[in-house]
C-alpha cells in the first residue's frame, strides 16, 4: 500500500540522534515519522558522555530535567579509576581521577549541566517516551528496504510488522548508523582511517557491586587483572554496568556464560550473581561521509561521521547535526525560507564534523592528550595539534550563506572563546535571571540595545535588551533558532527595520538581495 497522509520528514534510525532529530522536528512543528528496525529503543548503552551543547539542546526541548533525573549523580566521585579488580578497588587499592568540578569560567559559558553521566539507553528512553506522549509517529520493527527520490519528494519502501508498504515524504534524514543503509543505497562513500584497533565485546550486565565498592563511585574504571582486563562503565552506579573487553580472535565465542565468567573475574568474586543482559561486539571506527546531502536526503550522526570514542565527541556531534538541520527543514516546510537554506546544512556541518573526527583521532594514540591537566599536558596538546575539549564541543564556528560575514577562524584552540562573532554559538549571559540561550527559544531572536528593539517589532522579530561586554549599546546580534549568531552589527542603522528585513531575506535564502550595510 502507499500512504496518502505522508510525513513531511522521515527519520531512519531510532538511536539517540534519530530520536532527537524527530523530537526537534516535532518541536518545530513538522510532521515527522521515525522508523527503526529494532522493536524499541536500545537497552544497550553505547555512550555515557552527554556534552554541554547536547544538554542545551535538551533544555530547548524541555527534557533536561527528565534526563537529569535518570543520570547517575557523580558529584564528588571519581571520574576515572584504575584497579586490579572491583574487590581490590573497594579495599582501597585504587588510583582515581576526581570528576571535574565546573569552574566559574565554565559556568559562565553554559548554565545547563547534568549532575553526572547518563547512559545512552536512558537518554533514548526519555526522548522516546516524550515523543510517544506527543503522539509522534514511531514505527518500531520497521526497516527501510528501498528508496528513490525526485525533485518533489522521496519514495521509501518499508518492511514492517504487517509486511511491506511504501511511503512518500518530502525529505529523508538518515540516522541509521556507521553502516548506514541509506548512505549505501545512495552510493555515498566514506574516507578516513576506518576500523581502529582490536574488536571489542560490550557486556551489559546486572550485578549488585555495592558490597564490594564500599561506598565508592566512579564513571569508568580500568580493570587491570591479567585474567580479565577491560573497562568497567557505570550505568546506574549500583546494579547495572557495562564491561568492555578485548574480543580476541573469535568474538562469537563470547557466549552469555563466558561473559558472566569474565565479569566475575574482573570483579574478583567467583560467586557473584551475574545476569548478562546483552552482548554487543563492536570496534572503534573513524570515518567521514564524502558528503552529507544527496538531493532531499540528509545524513546525520554516525551515518555522516563515525568518531573514535576518546573525547565523547561522537554522540554530541550527531546531536549537533540534528539541531542544525531540524530548524532549517521546518523553515522551508513552513514557507519561511527558500529551499537553498537546506544547502547550508552541509556547508556548516561537514567542516565541523571533519575537524571533530580529526581531533578524536589525535587523541587516539595517547589518552593523556585528552585527560592530562597542567602545563606539561597543555604543551603536549599544543605539540600534537589537540584542541581543548570545550573548544571541540562548543567553540567551532560556521561559515555559510546562513551567516552574514562569518568568522570561521578559531581565536584560540586552548581556551573557549564565545564572543558573539557571526557563526559562533551565542554567548550565555543572564538577562533578568534568564539565560540568553533560553531567550532564543528555538526562534529567530534579536539581542540588542537602543533603537533596534522598535525595529525588531516592526519586522516581527522577538527582541530583548541586553547589556553585555561583547555588544555595544548601539549594536545588535541576530540569533538563529539553533542559537548561532547569524549577524552582528556594532553601530546604529539609519533604517534598522529595513536593515533587519534584508538580513533575514539573505540568511533565509528568500530573495537574491545583496548584503545589507553593516557597522
Amino acid at each position: 500500500m502507499t500512504e496518502t497522509a505522508y510525513p513531511e520528514v522521515l527519520v531512519v534510525g531510532g538511536g539517540s540522534v534519530g530520536l532527537l532529530t524527530a523530537a526537534l522536528l516535532v518541536h518545530h512543528g513538522v510532521r515527522a515519522a521515525l522508523v527503526e528496525r529494532r522493536a524499541g529503543p536500545s537497552v544497550h548503552p553505547r555512550a555515557t558522555g552527554i556534552g554541554p551543547r547536547t544538554v542545551e539542546v535538551l533544555c530547548e526541548l524541555g527534557l533536561d530535567a527528565a534526563v537529569d533525573a535518570v543520570a547517575v549523580d557523580l558529584r564528588g566521585s571519581a571520574g576515572k579509576a584504575v584497579a586490579r579488580t572491583v574487590v581490590e578497588m573497594g579495599a582501597g587499592d585504587v588510583v582515581t581521577v576526581p570528576m571535574p568540578v565546573p569552574s566559574t569560567t565554565e559556568l559562565d559559558v553554559t548554565p545547563f549541566r547534568l549532575r553526572g553521566v547518563c547512559a545512552q539507553d536512558r537518554l533514548d528512553a526519555v526522548v522516546a517516551d516524550d515523543l510517544a506522549r506527543r503522539g509522534a509517529d514511531l514505527r518500531w520493527s520497521t526497516r527501510l528496504v528501498g528508496l528513490a527520490q525526485d525533485a518533489d519528494g522521496v519514495d521509501v519502501e518499508l518492511d514492517g510488522p504487517d509486511g511491506r508498504y511504501s511511503v512518500r515524504c518530502g525529505y529523508l534524514v538518515a540516522a541509521d548508523g556507521a553502516h548506514s543503509t541509506v548512505r549505501t543505497a545512495l552510493g555515498i562513500g566514506t574516507s578516513g582511517a576506518g576500523d581502529l584497533g582490536k574488536s571489542m565485546i560490550n557486556i551489559l550486565f546486572r550485578a549488585d557491586l555495592r558490597p564490594h565498592l564500599r561506598g565508592m563511585s566512579f564513571a569508568t574504571c580500568t580493570i587491570t587483572t591479567p585474567d580479565a582486563p577491560g573497562l568497567l562503565v557505570t550505568v546506574d552506579g549500583e546494579t547495572n554496568w557495562v564491561f568492555h573487553v578485548d574480543a580476541g580472535e573469535r568474538p562469537e565465542d563470547f557466549t552469555p556464560e563466558r561473559c558472566a565468567a569474565v565479569v566475575r573475574t574482573a570483579v574478583g568474586d567467583p560467586d557473584l550473581d551475574v545476569e548478562v543482559r546483552s552482548v554487543l561486539p563492536w570496534r572503534p571506527r573513524s570515518a567521514l561521509a564524502d558528503h552529507f546531502t544527496e538531493g532531499r536526503v540528509f545524513l546525520v550522526g554516525d551515518a555522516a561521521h563515525t568518531v573514535s570514542p576518546l573525547g565523547a565527541f561522537g554522540l554530541n556531534t550527531g546531536v549537533a547535526d540534528a539541531h542544525n538541520l531540524a530548524w532549517k527543514l521546518a523553515a522551508v516546510h513552513h514557507g519561511e525560507a527558500g529551499a537553498a537554506l537546506l544547502d547550508t546544512y552541509a556547508q556548516e556541518r561537514e567542516p565541523v564534523a571533519a575537524a571533530t573526527v580529526d581531533q578524536a583521532m589525535r587523541r587516539q594514540s595517547d589518552p593523556a592528550l585528552h585527560w592530562g591537566r597542567g602545563p606539561e599536558a597543555d604543551a603536549a596538546r599544543a605539540a600534537a595539534g589537540v584542541w581543548a575539549a570545550p573548544v571541540v564541543h562548543l567553540g567551532q564556528r560556521y561559515d555559510s550563506a546562513a551567516v552574514v560575514d562569518p568568522r570561521p577562524e578559531l581565536p584560540s584552540t586552548v581556551d573557549l572563546v564565545l564572543d558573539g562573532s557571526p557563526g559562533s554559538r551565542v554567548p550565555h549571559a543572564w538577562v533578568d535571571g534568564v539565560s540568553t540561550l533560553d531567550l532564543v527559544a528555538s526562534r529567530w531572536t534579536l539581542l540588542a540595545g537602543g533603537h533596534w528593539l522598535t525595529a525588531a517589532a516592526e519586522v516581527g522579530l522577538p527582541a530583548h535588551r541586553v547589556a553585555v561586554p561583547w555588544l555595544p549599546e548601539e549594536g545588535a546580534v541576530l540569533v538563529r533558532p539553533d542559537g548561532i549568531v547569524a549577524m552582528r552589527t556594532t553601530t546604529p542603522s539609519p533604517d534598522p527595520a529595513r536593515f533587519l528585513a534584508g538580513v533575514l531575506d539573505q540568511v533565509l535564502a528568500r530573495t537574491p538581495v545583496g548584503t545589507p550595510g553593516r557597522g
